[in-house]
């Protein structure tokens, strides 16, 4: 059954008494409430953050969720302790709890639990589980737009909404620990709330509602499904993070749209489509990694005016680490967690623009940095592009790629947790892969083409005393699968020439990374024999006031390496625009 609903009924769904969430109990309005002498669901520390996240509330919100006693309890009762906080915590939340066996329940279209509701009488926005992990910094930035009714998308975006004549459909599947899914919820909800008289929009925890994501095939996270509800336009199905304009021209045309979507006219002096803004800084930090982040303080902190733009999700590839456990300070730490503390405190010295792709670079008297509808115009820009996953190059891993063949396990582990799934690859990433994919319940193999690992030896340990079995001397020739997604590789042993079959679920690829140097490449910056920028020991690049700095620049691979580098290149830039050195 579709997850949506025709959410404009002129009556609201009456209140009927909904299942209890554990220790608490339900007052007359069907919210829970505490028990007498029960504490706090929330931690103090949360419910102080929370505190100041709704100080900018601006007015009311409701919210409606729906449960089922014996169906998916634990998250039943998670979501129902938190929303009661909230409602605790600000009047403003209004939270109605129902049984899935209500009739408010069948008015609404709801029949999974636990299902969450944003003003379902005047808005299409809902979650199906109960935002978990990741999804919970969605959650809260969807209460806030929709407490203003403000829906934050730019302006181009608005005016291609303004246009949009049919009814859109769009659910999102995420997990949660996924990165990369938030900002797809994001631009889903957004567009519900600047149309909701068109827009409807779902997100699916994958992992809590796995029947919807076998039905609608699922291999891959974010996984959004656009459809047109009178069904004259086939479904389209998008795989991965968009950036925000691509989305929106996406969702209007129902076609997949590989280039920017910009179609207004020309402004003045500047080749690309769209009302320019333009702005002025010392410095552009493209890309949000480690380096890019400690380049914008470091440039910041210079006396520098300075921006960090990030097309994708800040903190890079370590945003997406399971653990991190050899970062100076942290015995260990998540990855996402420890680019949350970076990114944090670079935003005390400078903006750091998420979902900001750089369209193109001019060189000229005043560099120019082109998003499409902002220009900056700066005295140097710095390059933390990083690198992005290498692949195989073998028949089947495009085919089934997202249907069962990943480069990101913490992304899509969770619907491999039951399953036996393969890890190709020797170095640090593969074991680190591998590893989270055992903690996680899977049966992992790994396939590596040496005879010795090339990973730190405490990966190399920790993999052992897992009981990870390895495939020694062997490569992957083939993908294999049906119609579901992948149902085995296809194996050769380097030593004898033999192959096999190994039926598998997934195939997790982690053989290297290949630089994102397509920028570099534009600009006519040198490269070297392997197509990483070539840099000297201040991060300067071939071209005066452009540097470079982190993976993109190969050598060691590590979060140390990029941060240094990263401060290095700020510094580099510092000491050149005020002297130089290409003008002597």
């Amino acid at each position: 059954m579709s997850p949506f609903s025709d959410n404009k009924s002129e009556e609201k769904a009456p209140s009927q008494s909904p299942p209890t969430a554990g220790d608490t109990t339900q007052d007359a309005a069907g919210v829970s409430a505490p028990s007498p002498g029960d504490d706090w669901f929330l931690p103090q520390d949360t419910r102080r953050d929370v505190l100041r996240l709704f100080e900018k509330l601006s007015g009311p919100v409701a919210l409606e969720v729906f449960t089922a006693p014996g169906q998916n309890a634990p998250y039943n009762d998670y979501l129902l302790k938190f929303l009661r906080d909230l409602s605790r915590l600000d009047e403003r939340i209004q939270v109605k709890a129902f049984a899935l066996s209500d009739d408010a329940a069948k008015t609404r279209g709801v029949d999974f639990s636990p299902t969450l509701l944003f003003s379902p009488d005047d808005l299409s926005i809902r979650y199906l589980g109960a935002p978990l992990g990741e999804e919970v910094r969605t959650f809260m930035e969807v209460l806030l737009r929709v407490s203003a009714r403000q829906s934050g998308l730019s302006e181009p975006a608005k005016k291609r909404l303004a246009a949009l004549k049919d009814p859109r459909r769009v659910t999102v599947f995420v997990n949660p620990a996924c990165p990369y899914c938030p900002g797809q919820v994001l631009n889903a909800f957004r567009c519900a709330i600047e149309r909701p008289d068109l827009v409807a929009a779902a997100c699916i925890d994958a992992a809590q509602h796995t029947e919807a994501a076998t039905a609608r095939g699922v291999g891959s996270v974010p996984h959004t499904i656009i459809e047109d509800p009178d069904g004259s336009l086939a479904p389209l199905a998008i795989l991965g993070l968009e950036p925000e304009d691509r989305f929106v021209a996406e969702l209007a045309s129902m076609q997949s749209a590989p280039v920017r979507a910009d179609a207004t006219d020309t402004a003045p002096g500047h080749d690309h489509a769209g009302d320019v803004t333009v702005k002025e800084v010392d410095v552009v930090v493209v890309g949000a990694g480690p380096a890019g982040l400690t380049a914008g303080m470091y440039a910041a902190r210079g006396g520098m005016t300075a921006v960090v733009l990030e097309k994708a999700v800040i903190g890079g590839q370590v945003t997406v680490t399971p653990q991190v456990e050899n970062y100076p300070g942290f015995a260990t730490v998540p990855g996402g967690k420890l680019m949350e503390m970076v990114a944090a405190q670079t935003r005390q010295y400078v903006p750091v623009i998420e979902g900001a792709g750089v369209d193109e670079i001019k060189i000229g008297r005043r560099i120019e940095v082109d998003l499409g509808e902002t220009v900056y115009l700066c005295r140097a820009v710095i390059l933390a592009t990083g690198a992005t996953w290498r692949k195989l190059g073998i028949p089947g891993e495009d085919r089934y790629f997202g249907r069962g063949v990943s480069a990101c396990a913490a992304c899509d582990g969770y619907l491999y947790k039951d399953a036996a799934v393969a890890v190709v690859g020797g170095g640090n990433t593969a074991l680190t892969e591998a590893l989270h994919l055992a903690r996680l319940g899977a049966t992992v193999t790994i396939i590596h083409r040496r005879d010795a690992f090339r990973a730190e030896k405490h990966l190399v340990d920790a993999l052992e005393k897992e009981g990870v079995e390895v495939v020694w001397n062997t490569v992957v020739e083939e993908v294999l699968g049906d119609d579901a997604g992948v149902t085995a590789v296809r194996l050769k042993n380097m030593a004898d020439g033999s192959t096999r079959e190994l039926a598998v679920r997934a195939l997790f690829v982690a053989v290297g990374y290949i630089p994102v140097t397509g920028l570099a490449q534009d600009i006519g910056l040198a490269l070297d024999e392997a197509g990483y920028i070539k840099v000297d020991a201040g991060m300067r690049t071939s071209i005066p006031r452009v540097y470079a700095c982190g993976d993109v620049t190969g050598g060691v691979r590590q979060i140390v390496t990029a941060v240094g580098q990263g401060a290095t290149a700020a510094l580099s830039a510092f000491e050149d625009i005020s002297h130089p050195y290409w003008k002597k």
